[in-house]
């Protein structure tokens, strides 16, 4: 067995582990001030849309001589307006304008025909009005509405208000970090951008359920027991998932970061880099917020109940009398026979 699969084995069972729970004010700490970061480039930068939100035109010239910077002065002349400008593979030119009047596309179309020494007639033009990217933005924001919405209704009937709500401010931390990302290295938003935050929303949350689910295994019949207490119990489940969160997470960001940094960066692909950072960054957040994050919140909301602060309590008073008979927890007879099991990725595990 490889060195990675012996120490998944070992978290597993429950012989080697990370104090995550104990340690979750730290995460906390650390979330607040992503999110502040976030927040604060949101405000001041705000975020760079594309024309499919602010409105504008998009022309594909033929292939041509002129360079790309010389043609970013050219459309940005002609246009006044800032332009975007892309070398395509054929050897003509991508050229974005945000915010043209569809009016002036005309104007603007006749003279980069001159400018830059092509055909007008061979100059294809996509003109987008701002009504349209207004209707794509409403759709997205209804799209995640419902979404969130669903998601707490499943989790509170699949496992427990708590957990819905945890699951929840996750969802929302990673959105927030990924759109702050957004405003922080100026790249556009497009369709391609909600589409990416979609899909990093239903990982995160998939990566949160396995948890959740082994959590809510191991705390079957908890009260019957003094051995463990609910916190316990959660850091165990978040152990026994943690080599496996961080394979899928690591086996997903390879192909997304190729899109990234070799596609969009190394090769110029500009067009993959609105959907490849949003799924970069949102994967990379979905599952540190379902390791530090949504478990540690429902060990909060949980402990809280009296039950469960009763039964820290019974646990504590049974260490300290087994301490002062030096006795060890691991002693014989320290167990209840109702010790529930703890167990990670929905499979019952050994008692321990």
């Amino acid at each position: 067995m490889s060195k990675l699969g012996d120490l998944g084995a070992k978290l597993y069972r429950g012989e080697v582990g990370y104090d995550f729970v104990g340690k979750r004010f730290i995460w906390y700490g650390v979330s607040i001030l992503i999110t502040i970061t976030a927040i604060v480039a949101l405000a001041v930068q705000g975020l760079n849309m594309g024309i499919e939100f602010k409105g504008g035109a998009v022309f594909t010239t033929p292939k041509t001589a002129v360079s790309v910077a010389k043609a970013t002065e050219v459309a940005q002349k002609a246009s006044g307006h800032d332009a975007i400008v892309q070398e395509l593979g054929t050897g003509g030119l991508r050229i974005q304008i945000s915010g043209l009047d569809t009016n002036d596309a005309a104007g603007v179309k006749k003279q980069l025909a001159t400018d830059l020494k092509v055909g007008e007639a061979d100059i294809n033009a996509d003109l987008v009005g701002p009504s349209w990217g207004d209707q794509i933005a409403n759709k997205a924001w209804t799209g995640l509405g419902i979404f969130m919405v669903l998601v707490v209704i499943y989790l509170a009937i699949a496992f427990e208000w708590r957990m819905a709500v945890a699951a929840l401010i996750a969802l929302i931390h990673d959105l927030t970090i990924t759109v702050g990302v957004y405003a922080l290295v100026g790249f556009e938003v497009t369709p391609g951008t909600v589409i990416g935050l979609l899909t990093i929303l239903g990982y995160s949350l998939y990566d949160t359920v396995v948890v959740f689910d082994g959590l809510k295994e191991g705390s079957k019949d908890i009260t019957k027991q003094t051995r463990y207490t609910f916190s316990e119990i959660a850091n165990r489940s978040i152990n026994g998932t943690l080599v496996r969160s961080i394979n899928t997470t690591v086996v997903a960001l390879l192909p997304v970061g190729a899109l990234l940094f070799i596609g969009g960066g190394f090769l110029g692909a500009g067009m993959l880099n609105d959907i490849s950072l949003s799924l970069f960054v949102g994967l990379a957040a979905g599952a540190y917020s379902s390791i530090f994050i949504a478990t540690p919140l429902v060990v909060d909301l949980k402990e809280r109940e009296p039950a469960m602060k009763a039964l820290k309590k019974r646990v504590l008073a049974k260490r300290a009398a087994a301490a002062a008979k030096g006795e060890s927890p691991e002693d014989e007879g320290y167990e209840d026979e109702s010790t529930p099991q703890v167990v990670s990725q929905g499979r019952a595990g050994r008692r321990r």
